[in-house]
C-alpha cells in the first residue's frame, strides 16, 4: 500500500508498504478520508513538543482525523465490524492504569496516539491497523468528510460544553481556525450569541460567511460582557487576553497551545471568580459528535477546502494552498487518489 512517511523535518516520502495485518484485538481499516491540522505540522517542522519528550520520533506516519471502512478484523474482533463505516478515538491508554480505570485513558500516562505518540502509525496510507476498541461506528447520514471532522469536532465539543452557555449568554471565541469554527458552530447549535476574534481579514470574512457576524479583530472586540471566552489559539499571549475579556463569574477554555509558554495572572482568576478549564482530546465527546453531524444541528462541511492525494500533502504541510482551494481552513486528503510513484520535496 501508499503511505505518506515523514522521515525527517521538512523531508517527506510517499513509500509502498507492506499491508498492515490485524493482530489480535485489532481491525484494518480502508481509510477514505483523513484531515490535516496543525499538529501534523508542528511535526512537519520539527517544532512539535513530543519530538523533544521522547514521545515521537521520525520516521513517522501521520493522520489522527480519519474515517473509513473496516476491511478486516483479528482475533477476539466481533465480526459485524466487517463492512462497517468507522472513525477512530486518537488516545490509546493502556487499559491498566488508574487513569484508564476512571474513564480517562486520554491522558493515560502511557498512552500511544494514532500518527502522533508511541510509534502508532497515522491514517495517511491507504489502509490503517487500529484496536477495534477504539472505533466508533458512523451512521449512513455521516459520510467521509464528516466521519474526518468527528476527531477535531470532539475536541471543539467538549470547548463549547465547558463554557456552560446556553440562550441568554454570550461567547467569545478566540481564533477562526479548524477548532475556533468548529466550537462556534458547537455553542450556536446550544443557542449562545458568538463572536469570534482573529488577525486574518480572509477567515474573519468567511466566518462571516458562516453566518457569524459578530467576527473582530483583535483591537475592534466591542466592551461586552461575555460570559465565556474560548482560547482556540497558539498565540501566546491570548491566555491572559482571554482571562481580561471574561466575565467576572465566566468561564475561559483553553483549547489552543503556543509554542512557547503563556501565563495568566491568577490574582485575576481569583479576584474575578473564573473557572477555567482546560481541553485535551476529543475522545469524551466523539459520539456526541457523530450525533449532532447525523441530526444537522452542526454542519461542519464548509470548513473544508479541499481534497487531494498523497503526493500533495507535504505542500499542505509546508503550508501551500491546493489549486482551486476553497476558503475554509481544513485540507482533506484521499489516500485513494492518485497513484503515483514515490515523491519526495
Amino acid at each position: 500500500m501508499r503511505a505518506f512517511v515523514l522521515t525527517a523535518p521538512g523531508a517527506y516520502e510517499v513509500q509502498d508498504l507492506p499491508v498492515p495485518v490485524a493482530g489480535p484485538g485489532e481491525v484494518v481499516v480502508d481509510v477514505e478520508r483523513v484531515g490535516v491540522c496543525g499538529t501534523d505540522m508542528e511535526f512537519f517542522t520539527g517544532a512539535m513538543a513530543y519530538l523533544h519528550q521522547g514521545h515521537s520520533a521520525y520516521p513517522m506516519r501521520l493522520g489522527h482525523e480519519w474515517a473509513g471502512r473496516v476491511s478486516a478484523v483479528g482475533d477476539g474482533v466481533g465480526p459485524g465490524w466487517l463492512g462497517r463505516r468507522v472513525m477512530g478515538d486518537t488516545m490509546l491508554g493502556c487499559g491498566g492504569c488508574r487513569r484508564c480505570l476512571r474513564g480517562d485513558q486520554h491522558v493515560c500516562e502511557r498512552r500511544r496516539e494514532v500518527g502522533i505518540r508511541g510509534g502508532q502509525a497515522g491514517a495517511l496510507a491507504e489502509r490503517l491497523a487500529v484496536p477495534a476498541s477504539s472505533l466508533h461506528a458512523l451512521p449512513d447520514s455521516v459520510d467521509a468528510v464528516l466521519g474526518a471532522l468527528v476527531e477535531p469536532g470532539g475536541n471543539a465539543l467538549r470547548a463549547a460544553r465547558a463554557t456552560a452557555t446556553g440562550p441568554g449568554d454570550r461567547a467569545l471565541v478566540l481564533g477562526p481556525g479548524t477548532i475556533g469554527l468548529l466550537v462556534a458552530l458547537f455553542l450556536r447549535a446550544a443557542g449562545a450569541e458568538v463572536h469570534l476574534m482573529g488577525r486574518a481579514d480572509g477567515s474573519l470574512a468567511f466566518a462571516r460567511g458562516l453566518g457569524f457576524a459578530h467576527a473582530w479583530t483583535e483591537g475592534s472586540v466591542p466592551d461586552l460582557p461575555f460570559d465565556a471566552v474560548v482560547d482556540a489559539t497558539n498565540a501566546a499571549h491570548l491566555p491572559g487576553s482571554a482571562l481580561e475579556l471574561v466575565e467576572p463569574g465566566g468561564r475561559v477554555v483553553y483549547i489552543g497551545l503556543a509554542g512557547e509558554p503563556s501565563g495568566i495572572d491568577t490574582r485575576t482568576l481569583v479576584l474575578k471568580d473564573v473557572k477555567a478549564v482546560g481541553i485535551l482530546s476529543a475522545s469524551p465527546g466523539l459520539d456526541a459528535t457523530i450525533r449532532a453531524y447525523a441530526d444537522g444541528s452542526v454542519d461542519p462541511r464548509p470548513l473544508v477546502a479541499a481534497t487531494v492525494g498523497l503526493d500533495e500533502v507535504g505542500p499542505v504541510l509546508a503550508g501551500s494552498r491546493p489549486a482551486g482551494a476553497g476558503p475554509g481552513p481544513k485540507i482533506h486528503v484521499d489516500p485513494r487518489l492518485g497513484r503515483a510513484s514515490t515523491a519526495t520535496p
